[in-house]
């Protein structure tokens, strides 16, 4: 398997079996990982996506497991770059989690580990919906600039504490967070709006604050047993 590294951070490529398709991923451990958070990106990105990365190192620093993975392989990549509908197709997505979610269970490197999802756009929809299919299975929840109201119907059976975050700029999102959060299951679920910020949280500072909520967040909830969760 290839790797990449650095002085302190490692990853390891892998590739997850997820139902029909196999897909690719970088994996990240650090030693004494206390959980690990698989990151549903948005539409039109995938694992290489540098915010994520930038996000995904933040919490391997914060002594987080993390698993970025494009949730379509090439083909699908490659089709949807022209209907650009794969990439809202939320079920489809949510399908991809929730056997990449299963794989970590089975991978022995991950077994022992609770699971949190990371979501991005779109792929904080997918998150959801995921979660509310495997609620046994997922510690928490962490929404960047997301469409938490494409969960749809699932969002009153999500059981993982959910943060929420949005751009202070992102004027129409804040609106569809407010609404999804609303309707939301979790026992602990919060908003956060970040001031100046704007859709992709491009501003100087802007994306270490959502990597430091994000980290606090797992890090308090991922690793708690599930009747603990809601206090």
């Amino acid at each position: 398997m290839d790797r990449t590294t650095t002085l302190r951070d490692v990853e390891e490529q892998v590739r997850v079996e997820a139902g029909p398709v196999t897909l690719e991923g970088n994996l990240g451990i650090p030693e004494g990982a206390a959980g690990v958070v698989l990151f549903a990106h948005g539409s039109g990105s995938g694992r290489h996506s540098p915010r994520n990365r930038f996000v995904a190192r933040q919490l391997r620093a914060a002594g987080l497991a993390t698993l970025l993975i494009d949730l379509l392989t090439e083909e699908e990549e490659a089709e949807d770059q022209y209907t650009a509908h794969l990439r809202f197709d939320i079920g489809l997505l949510a399908e991809r989690l929730v056997g990449t979610t299963d794989w970590l269970a089975t991978d022995p490197r991950t077994a022992g580990l609770s699971v949190g999802y990371f979501g991005a756009s779109t792929g904080g929809g997918a998150a959801l919906v995921a979660a509310a299919w495997r609620s046994q299975r997922v510690g928490a929840v962490v929404s960047r600039g997301g469409r938490p109201d494409l969960a749809g119907d699932a969002l009153p059976a999500v059981r993982a504490p959910t943060l929420l975050i949005v751009g202070g700029d992102d004027e129409p999102v804040i609106s569809l967070n407010k609404q999804a959060l609303a309707r939301l299951g979790a026992p602990v679920k919060k908003l956060v709006i970040v001031p100046g910020a704007t859709h992709l949280f491009e501003e100087p500072g802007k994306l270490e604050e959502v990597a430091r909520l994000a980290a606090e967040w797992f890090s308090r909830y991922l690793d708690l047993p599930a009747e603990a969760r809601a206090d």
